[in-house]
């Protein structure tokens, strides 16, 4: 295969009896080679698996140059140099040992298709606080910070003491949110920088730390005693109960979580700097 570094393959799998009848080469980490359900995500997400080698009579049914491709957490973000279906995901999964033996799973998606996978999370659009605009200052050290598209907020980058996303009362930090991906967050309770990272919040007016997953998922965590992780959360919520731990789903959740922690903890601490059409 010619320019597997900078270009998404899609083969036909010459295996004629294989239920996964599509090769995927995806051009990170010299080349991810998948065995796919579907040869694009369109009306739902695609299963796929791992391929130790690529065929050499597969049949190529299209070579895409590549945009971005981009490991985030357990994701790689890919943008394809086309007009249409040019943007979709890669999800690494572990799912719970009692209901599939703990066998690592991959899925295939799109922003269209995540949504109808999970039909419940719609964000809505209402404002925050009835604020009509907010200012967020991002942390100048957060490599791929919210956007908070859609809404009506004005994002500022300077570098945080605590928290990833805070707003201000003047030149006084009112409430900071620290937004963790399960992979960070377990890794900052191992180590024990979340302990730190909390207690500076603390000190915080209003803050909190957002992780954009579910509980149960500490329970999939590889490498540890079952529980342990979950101890630690407990143990922490108690040494800081002024700091909640939120755990938000997905990263859009996430996203909207913070945004309206923010605005609240605005209009509820500093009344007199949040927008003429807040609350009184």
């Amino acid at each position: 295969m010619a320019d597997v570094e900078a270009r998404f393959v899609v083969a036909r799998n010459p295996e004629p009896d294989s239920t996964l009848p599509f090769l995927l080469s995806v051009p990170l980490d010299g080349g991810i080679l998948l065995k796919a359900r579907e040869r694009w995500p369109a009306t739902a997400r695609v299963y796929c698996h791992p391929l130790e080698h690529w065929p050499a009579d597969a049949e190529i049914l299209e070579q895409v140059a590549v945009r971005e491709c981009r490991r985030r957490g357990t994701a790689i973000d890919l943008v394809l140099d086309r007009a249409r279906e040019n943007r979709s995901q890669l999800v690494f999964t572990q799912p719970n040992a009692g209901r599939s033996g703990g066998r690592p799973m991959i899925f295939w998606q799109t922003a269209r298709t995540a949504r109808r996978a999970r039909p419940g999370q719609r964000v809505p659009t209402r404002r925050a606080s009835a604020l009509e605009t907010l200012t967020i200052t991002v942390d100048s050290r957060e490599r791929y910070p919210y956007r908070f598209a859609g809404r009506a907020v004005e994002c500022q980058r300077h570098a945080l003491r605590a928290g990833d996303y805070a707003v201000h009362a003047g030149d006084q930090v009112v409430a900071a949110v620290e937004r963790k991906t399960l992979e960070d967050f377990t890794k900052a309770l191992v180590d024990g920088a979340l302990n730190y990272a909390l207690a500076d919040l603390a000190t915080l007016p209003a803050a909190a730390v957002v992780v954009e997953e579910r509980y149960g998922a500490l329970l999939s965590v590889e490498r540890v005693q079952p529980g342990w992780l979950l101890e630690l959360v407990a143990r922490l919520q108690v040494r800081y109960p002024t700091v909640p731990i939120v755990f938000a789903d997905s990263r859009k959740l996430a996203e909207e979580w913070t945004y309206r922690f923010l605005a609240a903890a605005l209009v509820h601490h500093a009344p007199d700097a949040a927008p003429p059409n807040g609350p009184p």
